[in-house]
């Protein structure tokens, strides 16, 4: 038997499981490119493919050391259904982040009106099923939708987790037609808070930043997607400067790795700011746990055990164990359940 340690586990604050079967794939040389064949396989999926699919996935997610996630769904409301069981099967802590989308994507994906999409968040709720309210973006919700679904968010104390600043293009489209920025509507609709969870920000500007720092908005970095994405950088230095929280998550899920989520975070820090360990050790394992599960709104995660005989891990002090982990490791160190 290997000689173990526990530690917190991690929390996946941001993921879409099927976009599992896209890894590899050649679609394009850029973004919309690449959404294209996103949505061709989301049109594919069944509650069947969906439960099998997710359940999988999942299972890798729980082996990598996330105990828990938030599925940020648009395949449906009779896929959620399926994806929370595939979720239990796996032993993974499950939030559905349900999308609200109003125009644009996939027919499947579209609500009729707020009154639509509140109705299934319901259905989803009656059922035990942990839920937060998501706007999938400021493309896919026009301004009404936005703030009746802030209002909605608030009222029912649930978080709300929406893209925002993503691509350069979605900034330049909102900016056309509303004239700001897409965090300045977020803001501008009372969708942000200490509820609220912006997923990248990589294209944020300086006043967006303000706006979630004194709203207490937390930011969800996905750094490997982003980077297969070519999203970009989120903007670290700026972000750690204001205080802003982070969380992380594993979004495309090209990579099922929270330690190279977490490494690739103080990766970019470093490069942006021209030295080393700009994130401790100790505020990456929050980035990667306690502040995942605070955006997902959970109490409690499950732990996990760490092999220290992992070959990766050998000649490491006891002291230098979390360090060295995020720096020197990936999700193959931890032992599974």
């Amino acid at each position: 038997m290997p000689r173990v340690v526990t530690l917190p586990g991690f929390v996946n604050a941001h993921s879409h499981a099927f976009q599992r079967a896209l890894r590899g794939r050649a679609a394009g040389d850029e973004f919309w490119a690449w959404r294209d064949e996103m949505l061709a396989e989301a049109e594919r999926h069944r509650p069947e493919t969906v439960r099998e699919l997710y359940e999988r996935t999942y299972r890798e997610m729980r082996a990598a050391g996330f105990t828990a996630v938030g599925e940020f769904h648009y395949l449906g409301l009779d896929t959620a259904y399926a994806a929370a069981e595939a979720a239990d099967a796996a032993g993974i802590a499950y939030v559905s982040l349900h999308v609200a989308y109003a125009r644009g994507g996939l027919e499947r994906m579209r609500q009729p009106s707020v009154a639509a999409y509140v109705s299934e968040v319901e259905r989803l709720r009656h059922r035990g099923i942990a839920v937060g309210v998501a706007p999938h973006s400021v493309r896919a919700c026009p301004r009404d939708w936005l703030v009746e679904l802030g209002r909605y968010a608030a009222a029912e104390q649930l978080v709300l987790h929406v893209h925002a600043c993503e691509q350069p293009r979605e900034v330049e489209e909102c900016l056309a037609e509303h004239g700001k920025r897409p965090i300045e509507l977020l803001a501008d609709t009372g969708c942000l808070g200490p509820q609220t969870t912006v997923v990248h920000a990589t294209h944020a500007n300086g006043a967006e930043l303000d706006l979630l720092r004194d709203s207490g908005s937390t930011i969800c970095a996905c750094p490997t997607t982003e980077a297969d994405l070519g999203d970009g950088f989120i903007p670290a230095i700026r972000v750690l400067h204001r205080g802003i929280p982070l969380c992380i998550g594993s979004d495309s899920n090209v990579r099922i790795d929270p330690l190279e989520e977490l490494r690739e975070l103080e990766g970019i820090a470093r490069r942006q700011d021209g030295r080393r360990g700009v994130f401790e050790a100790d505020a990456l394992w929050a980035i990667g746990g306690a502040s995942g599960a605070r955006a997902l709104g959970l109490e409690s995660w499950d732990e996990i055990e760490v092999d220290l005989d992992h070959r990766s891990l050998d000649g490491v002090a006891p002291e230098h164990l979390r360090a060295a982990l995020v720096a020197g490791c990936g999700g193959d160190v931890v032992v599974s359940p």
